[in-house]
């Protein structure tokens, strides 16, 4: 049974470079993913009812009802998972980097015996997939994470400047999804003071490149980017783990 639409706020969790890393890497990795959710989660101080997660593989669908703060969502649990992740980064080695990109976005889902379903679901896919995301995380190499949120969200929450939300270290990011349809995100690297390789000043750009590498040419201010192909999210159905808060007795 199908249950009502219902709007929530949607995040999105994706490890970097998971599918090239060996299976017993990819277990790890998924594990202290889920140890810096949880973590991140109570942290933030979300009510664990709240929340609702959904294993993707290689990242986490998490469904946050409408009652919470977006605030909170865009600015301590982001702050929480960034605190996280450099605690592993501490102990972990560089083949076994665990670095995540985010994506925010809200609207309507709906929930049936498989899963979530609604073109927000897929559309905060189509942001945590976005090139431009990718782009910008591979140039933060001091980074544990790239945030990105949708035009929405940005202009919602982001841009009205809440304590712990800083507008000035967003830069937007044009780009393209499948079916040429235009699409607009809002990216953040936390610790920088604008996401490299979005930003035209080339210091920042060319900040993190590893020395004696080639480095590429610093893209324009918004450059339009063209994703082909499916874009993971556009089913969310099928056989998934649907799990309720990630601090949940029973959580693996």
């Amino acid at each position: 049974m199908t249950l009502a639409a219902v709007h929530h706020w949607i995040v999105v969790l994706d490890i970097e470079a998971f599918s090239t890393r060996p299976d017993p890497v990819q277990r790890s990795l998924r594990d202290a993913m889920y140890q810096v959710l949880r973590e991140a989660v109570a942290q933030a101080g979300l009510p664990a009812d709240a929340v609702a997660t959904e294993d993707r593989g290689d990242g986490v669908l998490i469904l946050v009802q409408p009652q919470v703060s977006p605030v909170l969502l865009a600015g301590a649990l982001i702050r929480a998972l960034d605190d996280g992740l450099a605690e592993k980064a501490r102990m972990f080695s560089p083949a076994h980097a665990l670095r995540l990109r985010v994506a925010l976005h809200q609207g309507l889902v709906s929930r049936d015996a498989d899963g979530w379903s609604g073109d927000a679901v897929n559309w905060t896919f189509r942001l945590v997939d976005a090139a431009p995301l990718r782009a910008v995380l591979a140039r933060a190499r001091r980074a544990n994470l790239a945030f990105i949120v949708s035009d929405e969200v940005y202009r919602g929450v982001v841009r009205h400047e809440y304590r712990t939300v800083d507008p000035a270290a967003y830069l937007p990011a044009d780009f393209e999804v499948k079916h040429g349809l235009p699409a607009r995100g809002w990216i953040t690297v936390p610790g920088y003071p604008a996401p490299p390789g979005l930003d035209a000043g080339p210091e920042s750009s060319q900040a993190d490149e590893p020395a004696g590498e080639p480095q590429p040419a610093a893209p324009a201010a918004r450059v339009v980017f063209e994703i082909h192909g499916d874009v993971r999210g556009d089913a969310v159905a099928g056989d998934k783990n649907v799990h309720q808060a990630p601090n949940s007795p029973g959580r693996r």
